[in-house]
């Protein structure tokens, strides 16, 4: 009678990764070229492509309560592997990460405020807000601040929030942007460029197998500020009433 044995290359579905995951990603940093890639492209699929595909579908399903605007197939959120060099000084063709991101219904072409997160050999970044916003998105946001500058504050200060996250960096402009008054009470919001909250944790926690619960409950916790920054660039997707003859 012949075994059958289980090629061990080919992990099972899992909520985390396998230590060959970051060994992987460790030896694409050293090798970052099509000789070394291609070989193997199998074993960058079976380690760390499908096992992230795996994660994703389970933050999918627990973001079907806090964040069903935000749910999008897991082939959609998983960042390729390629990097774009068109316009970059550094030819390396591969990133030595794989990172996923989620946009909201209606903002997939031009981004808004989401969820992310990456896992490379070195760690593990989870993140949720607006992150360098094109130019429309970044005005309507800014807009929405002269009114509602009090309330992101609340979200971003929340003491749940912060046990797990701190405000990333807003790459704020020197001086107010034109147009807005400069002794607005929200001006330190409003000269920002990019809104949210980041942590930073231990490439290790990417091997656990809590890895999808620890991501899904940060995503929960930031899900409010991701609503709030949102709410003007959905706003602005509205179809506007037409007037006939002035009336509306």
């Amino acid at each position: 009678m012949v075994s059958r044995q289980r090629n061990s290359s080919v992990p099972a579905a899992l909520s985390c990764f396998r230590p060959e995951a970051l060994t992987f990603l460790r030896n694409l940093a050293r090798h970052n070229d099509r000789e070394w890639f291609q070989p193997r492209k199998a074993q960058f699929e079976a380690e760390v492509r499908e096992p992230m595909l795996a994660i994703v579908r389970k933050i999918n399903a627990a973001m079907e309560e806090f964040a069903p605007a935000h749910v999008r197939p897991a082939e959609k959120c998983v960042f390729r592997i390629y990097r774009d060099t068109r316009f970059s000084a550094d030819k390396q063709p591969y990133k030595t990460h794989i990172a996923a991101w989620w946009a909201r219904a209606g903002l997939e072409k031009t981004s808004g405020a989401g969820y992310y997160f990456h896992v490379s050999p070195k760690e593990v970044v989870v993140a949720a807000g607006a992150y360098m916003p094109g130019k429309e998105q970044l005005a309507a946001i800014r807009h929405w601040l002269l009114d509602h500058h009090d309330e992101l504050r609340k979200l971003l200060r929340r003491p749940s929030l912060r046990k797990d996250f701190e405000e990333f960096e807003g790459n704020a402009l020197t001086r107010p942007p034109k147009g807005f008054p400069a002794d607005h009470p929200g001006m330190d919001l409003i000269r920002c460029r990019q809104w949210g909250v980041a942590t930073t944790l231990a490439p290790e926690v990417a091997l656990k197998k809590d890895l999808a619960r620890v991501l899904i409950r940060r995503f929960k916790r930031a899900a409010p500020v991701v609503d709030a920054l949102n709410a003007p660039l959905i706003a602005a997707l509205a179809p506007k009433k037409r007037v006939l003859f002035g009336l509306r």
